[in-house]
């Protein structure tokens, strides 16, 4: 059969004067042509009307047992058969009206008669609504090997500079405290030198007081100014900046303090005096 004889000329002629292009209104056209084939087909097969459909359909509930929910059931293959498996649309209908009680004595699909109900619902439930999946990886890994290898190094290498540095500077115990000597350098211990190198340029109620505790409560108020959620560097630049701020400011006053100054705390410098470093 040609191409031509496989559209529904009426429906392609119809489509392209709505402007629809040729391709779709082909392929409209072909799907009409099909369907009227087919509704031909099982009309010279089967019953001629919906009259002839629902009387067939209530012989075949009085042959098989008079009009239960069984005969349908077994009524609509024998009537398939005879049709040769194809219905037309009035066909389907009647068959469908019957099954649902509206075309015969009872209810054959556990629908009564007087019931309001004329179709069932099916739902489908995507797999997305039961399932929790996950479309992109967490940022996480476990703590072996990642976390504690990378903590073992460290150790390591913190343990190595602290035997080389052990190794190269003697750090002997002063002489009992004499409250009638005062030594050239008192210097506090390292961890103390940044608030004594404050102490040298403000008050000590500023330098002691009021800008430890401006800091301590910049350090409280952080997770709540900066509320990022990812550990990712490049993704906290504002707190790796405040951190980067405050480790330079208090590591230079650390090293000033402890290298840079002299006898009764004064400045010197180092190709002067040498380095005024004192354990």
């Amino acid at each position: 059969m040609s191409d031509e004889v496989q559209i529904d000329q009426e429906v392609y002629d119809r489509l392209i004067g709505e402007g629809k292009s040729e391709r779709i209104a082909r392929a409209k056209a072909k799907a009409a042509a099909v369907r009227q084939a087919k509704v031909a087909e099982g009309a010279s097969l089967g019953p001629k009307s919906p009259e002839d459909a629902a009387k067939a359909l209530e012989a075949a509930k009085e042959k098989a047992g008079g009009g239960g929910g069984v005969a349908t059931k077994t009524a609509a293959p024998a009537e398939a058969q005879a049709g040769g498996g194809r219905l037309t649309p009035e066909e389907r209908s009647a068959r469908v009206a019957a099954s649902l009680g509206n075309g015969g004595n009872g209810g054959s699909m556990g629908v009564p008669t007087s019931s309001d109900h004329t179709h069932r619902l099916l739902a489908l439930v995507p797999p997305a609504g039961i399932q929790q999946v996950q479309s992109k990886q967490m940022d996480k890994v476990y703590t072996w090997p990642h976390l504690l290898l990378v903590e073992f190094v460290a150790l390591l290498a913190a343990g190595s500079l602290l035997l080389i540095a052990a190794f190269f500077l003697d750090a002997p115990l002063g002489s009992l405290a004499n409250p009638n000597e005062v030594p050239a350098i008192n210097k506090a211990p390292w961890y103390f030198m940044g608030l004594q190198e404050l102490l040298a340029y403000f008050h000590p109620m500023v330098a002691g007081v009021t800008l430890p505790g401006v800091f301590v409560l910049l350090l409280m108020a952080a997770p709540y100014v900066d509320k990022n959620p990812s550990a990712k560097p490049e993704n906290r630049k504002v707190a790796n900046l405040a951190f980067t701020f405050f480790l330079t400011f208090w590591g230079l006053l650390v090293i000033i303090g402890s290298f840079l100054r002299g006898a009764g705390y004064a400045w010197v410098w180092p190709w002067v005096q040498g380095l005024g470093f004192t354990l």
